[in-house]
This record gives structure tokens, C-alpha cells and sequence, in this order.
């Protein structure tokens, strides 16, 4: 088998529990358990359920035999892995791992390669489409009162041609997701912006967007985005663990008109939220003044960001002798600080957002920030390019996708 870039398959498992234990046809799990097994990496990372399907964690297997505890999705699993990816490889450098992301994990850690914290030899990004995720604390409580069941016996969610199915073993309930999220519902903020729902900057891309007959449901996507992919999918392919099959015709129209959907909403939601934030990027941090005058400097959005790596940050300088114990500047000059270190970089994750207290927009303000950088420079973070690096001197060595 000869793969190349942007062939497509429909594949399975050819490892019964691994199939019937992961999500459609459990074709991710078998590659990451290859993966180890052939000593290509040194171990994998991926989500594990913790105390339910509401809690994800980021884990580090090196035993094959546990790579089945990284099986299957969880929907509420708001974290970014490309934090827990560089902290491993900063501790470790030789270490190869693979790792399964979403679409904004793969631009994280794109972004993390590039400012020279992640090697991208030393990484494969096993990529899964995503249509976004769902705090966890929000998702219980709208299971309980407006699908009216009990959020115990819910055993899967997935958004599907416009609804959101929350699946028990007495059978599906589902919901128009817009009627959800224009009460505060649904998705998290972030995702409803992303422009990234299948993962193209990754070495190998899977979902079930385009499986239609009888694999439908059984079996995954498989769409080949690099060399080092490719080279990957032959090798699994030739060990007899996976079955594979050519994608349908009308499977691929039907991805395609998929994931166009969802950048349609996706526009639409950045349109609004953009709105208003005429001028340049200081004029952004004006529009959202009375936000930032809430902020309590407890450091969360930047303890948060996967792209903050700095081991000495600025923000924490004790400032000249005559400043007794240093000083943390006031808003909006905290967080103007953080805009000349990552305006470039950021990939919409949502992190900081996620963890402030003072309930501060932060994720939409940063979007904002960013859609100006594309704007002026025609940079899109997370994306390998040829060309520079917006406020850097340099030009990126990194391939084009």
C-alpha cells in the first residue's frame, strides 16, 4: 500500500474489543496501541474518563495493554492537551509521543513547534474532527432541566444535523442546538467561533462525518493530512490490526457539505461577536474596558494558556529596588502585557476563559485581538507556513500543509 496526502479510507478495527469499546470502529485506539507496541513512540497521550463522561483527563500511556482506558469520546472534555503535551516534552525532550487532538490541541501545539517548545519530530498528531465541546457543570444541569433526565444515565451526546442527542440506555433525546445556545446552552463560546473543525494540521484525520451505509456507525473517516501520516496509516494497514475500505462517494459530498455547515456558523458567530470593535487593537481593549476593570490579577488565564511557556514571565517581576515586593499592573495593562507574547499565537481554545472567575470574556476579547493580526498579516495560527511570523524577524521553517 502507497499512501499519499489526502487519501481517504473507511476503516474498523480488526481488534473486537477495542471495536466494540471505542468509538466508531475504535480505529484511533488501534494506532496509538501500534504505535506502542512497534516502539515508533514512547508513549501516547490521550483523554481518559475520570470521576463520569462529565470529567476528562489528560493521561500518559506506555503500557500497551492500557491504551484501551484512552478509548472513546468525551464530550465535556473542555481541556487543551497541547499544555500536558509540552510539559512532557519539556521534561523529556527525546521522548516520542503520539497524540490524539482535536483540531485546536493540533493548533496549539503547530504554535508550540514553532516558538521552538515542542519538537515536531518527537510529535504524531492522531487528529479527531470536533464540532466543539460543552462545560462540564453547564452540560449536567441542562440534562437535568431541560431534557429532563438524569445526567447518571447518560451514556453519549453528539451533535447531528442540527440537534444535540443526549443518548440513555432507554434510548435518544434530542434538541435543536441553536434553540440551546441562544439561551447560554450547548457548545462553549470558543467552539462556536472555531474555524478548524476537521483537523488538517495534523498527521492523520478521523470522525464519522461521510460514513454512510452499512459501516455507518461502525466504522471511521480516515483522511491522510502528511507525509509522516502516511507512512503511519501504511504501516497499520500492512499489520492486518485495521480493516479498510474506499470512502463513498456520496459519503465525501456529505463531509464536505458537513463541515461547511459548521464554518457557516461558525462565521456568523464571529461575526457577532465582532461587532462593535471597530479600529485597531488597542480600540478592542477600549470596547472591553468595563470587563477588564473586573479583573482580580489572580493570574488564572495565564496559568491556563497552552501557549504561555515563559519560565521567568514579566508579570511576576519584582520591578526596581525602590518597589517593595513588586508590582502586578493594573487592568488593562495586565492583560496588554499578555497581548504582546501570544496576539499572534492564539488558537481560540477557550482556557482562559474557562477558568476566570470574574466571569471576563477573555477568549472573545483574544479572538478579536487575533482576527486583526489575520486581517493585517494574513497569518492564521496553528497552521504550518512558509512564510513570517507576524512581530518575529524570522521566517518559519516549517512546511506548508
Amino acid at each position: 500500500m502507497s499512501t499519499k496526502i489526502n487519501d481517504m479510507y473507511y476503516a474498523y478495527s480488526a481488534i473486537e474489543d477495542i471495536r466494540k469499546k471505542g468509538e466508531y470502529g475504535g480505529v484511533v485506539t488501534t494506532i496509538m496501541k501500534y504505535l506502542l507496541e512497534e516502539g515508533i513512540v514512547d508513549g501516547i497521550v490521550g483523554v481518559s474518563e475520570g470521576q463520569d463522561i462529565y470529567d476528562a483527563v489528560p493521561i500518559l500511556v506506555t503500557d500497551p495493554a492500557d491504551v484501551i482506558k484512552t478509548a472513546g469520546s468525551i464530550h465535556c472534555g473542555t481541556l487543551n492537551i497541547a499544555k500536558f503535551v509540552s510539559k512532557y516534552l519539556n521534561g523529556a525532550r527525546d521522548m516520542k509521543l503520539a497524540v490524539a487532538c482535536k483540531p485546536c490541541d493540533a493548533m496549539t501545539i503547530r504554535e508550540l513547534m514553532k516558538k521552538g517548545n515542542i519538537i515536531e519530530d518527537n510529535v504524531v498528531m492522531i487528529g479527531v474532527n470536533c464540532g466543539g465541546t460543552m462545560s462540564p457543570v453547564q452540560t449536567i444541569n441542562m440534562i437535568r432541566d431541560v431534557y429532563e433526565l438524569d445526567p447518571k444515565d447518560v451514556i453519549k451526546e453528539e451533535i447531528s444535523k442540527g440537534k444535540l442527542i443526549i443518548e440513555t440506555v432507554d434510548g435518544e433525546k434530542a434538541l435543536k442546538i441553536d434553540d440551546l445556545e441562544e439561551n447560554g446552552m450547548g457548545r462553549r463560546e470558543n467552539c462556536r467561533r472555531c474555524n478548524l473543525k476537521i483537523p488538517m494540521n495534523a498527521d492523520l484525520g478521523f470522525g464519522n462525518w461521510g460514513v454512510i451505509g452499512e459501516l455507518a456507525g461502525k466504522a471511521t473517516f480516515v483522511e491522510v493530512f502528511s507525509d509522516k501520516g502516511a507512512e503511519i496509516w501504511d504501516k497499520v494497514v500492512e499489520s492486518g490490526l485495521i480493516e479498510v475500505t474506499d470512502p463513498k462517494e456520496k459519503g465525501i459530498e456529505i463531509r464536505t457539505n458537513i463541515n461547511n455547515f459548521m464554518l457557516g456558523q461558525s462565521f456568523a458567530k464571529k461575526e457577532s461577536d465582532y461587532a462593535g470593535t471597530t479600529g485597531d487593537i488597542i480600540d478592542v481593549f477600549y470596547h472591553y474596558r468595563d470587563e477588564f476593570s473586573k479583573c482580580m490579577k489572580c493570574y488564572g488565564c495565564r496559568e491556563a494558556c497552552p501557549l504561555c511557556f515563559c519560565d521567568d514571565c514579566c508579570l511576576e517581576t519584582e520591578g526596581p529596588d525602590w518597589v517593595p515586593g513588586g508590582y502586578t499592573p493594573a487592568a488593562p495593562f495586565f492583560h496588554l502585557t499578555r497581548l504582546v507574547h501570544m496576539a499572534d499565537s492564539c488558537t481560540n481554545c477557550g482556557q482562559c476563559s474557562e477558568v476566570c472567575p470574574c466571569e471576563i470574556p477573555v477568549a472573545k476579547v483574544w479572538s478579536t485581538v487575533n482576527n486583526k493580526i489575520r486581517e493585517i498579516y494574513g497569518y492564521f495560527p496553528g497552521m504550518a507556513t512558509t512564510g513570517p511570523i507576524p512581530f518575529t524577524d524570522h521566517v518559519s521553517k516549517v512546511k506548508r500543509l
